[in-house]
């Protein structure tokens, strides 16, 4: 079992940057794959980035690559997605996940609650 308890959201002006973390609970933590994912209002939920178990491997939305960037500290059990160039689409909850590396929702078994990040035009 995981729990994820994410961090980090709130309110900045177009350009400007954030980091969002994810405290992780759990002895398996560094087994999993972590990732990220965002839900607008009105919208589905959607990939935002992904990162290995070793963090060695990282994978990206289209949308967010370049200015997003996912990674892990595994001795503090933290999964971190800094955001620089905050775009007003960037405006969504952000939820943590712990699953199987991938882009996709059925991979990951495990959500945080989100936080809320908006980005002011």
């Amino acid at each position: 079992q995981v729990q994820l308890v994410p961090s980090g959201g709130g309110l900045v002006q177009a350009g400007g940057s954030l980091r969002l973390s994810c405290a992780a609970s759990g002895r398996t933590f560094s087994s999993y794959a972590m990732g990220w994912f965002r839900q607008a209002p009105g919208k589905e939920r959607e990939f935002v980035a992904t990162i290995s178990w070793s963090g060695g491997s990282t994978y990206y939305a289209d949308s967010v690559k370049g200015r997003f960037t996912i990674s892990r500290d595994n001795t503090k059990i933290t999964v971190y997605l800094q955001m620089n160039k905050l775009k007003p689409e960037d405006t969504a909850v952000y939820y943590c996940a712990a699953g199987n590396y991938g882009p996709y929702i059925r991979n990951y078994d495990y959500w945080g609650q989100g936080t809320q990040v908006t980005v002011s035009s």
